[in-house]
């Protein structure tokens, strides 16, 4: 699954070319309320040692990938689509999962 992640976010990284263009679009709502893949920014899970754990444990590799820069004011619903299906929808769902675990 690592080798899959890393293959769809290379594709992700020659994405940001395009995002260059709409600026607008790779920058997340702020984040508000419970953690959440649709509109946390990466970064602010990344930030959370819990949240870091989560994405470390069902998303390994995110938090170190080569373009994280990139991506990381993104939420992962944003994300999904640029992953080459890297980051498929039972992925998030185990993510969403595990952070509402979080506030419990």
């Amino acid at each position: 699954m690592k080798t899959s992640l890393a293959a769809g976010l290379v594709g992700l990284s020659l994405s940001f070319g395009l995002m260059a263009a709409a600026p607008a679009l790779a920058q997340a709502p702020a984040a508000s309320g419970p953690l959440s893949v649709e509109t946390t920014p990466i970064e602010t899970l990344a930030s959370n040692p819990a949240a870091k754990a989560v994405l470390d444990k069902d998303i390994p590799g995110l938090t170190s990938h080569e373009a994280y820069d990139q991506f990381k004011s993104m939420s992962l619903k944003q994300v999904q689509p640029m992953s080459q299906g890297a980051l498929t929808d039972d992925m998030l769902v185990a993510v969403q999962a595990d952070l509402d675990k979080l506030s419990k």
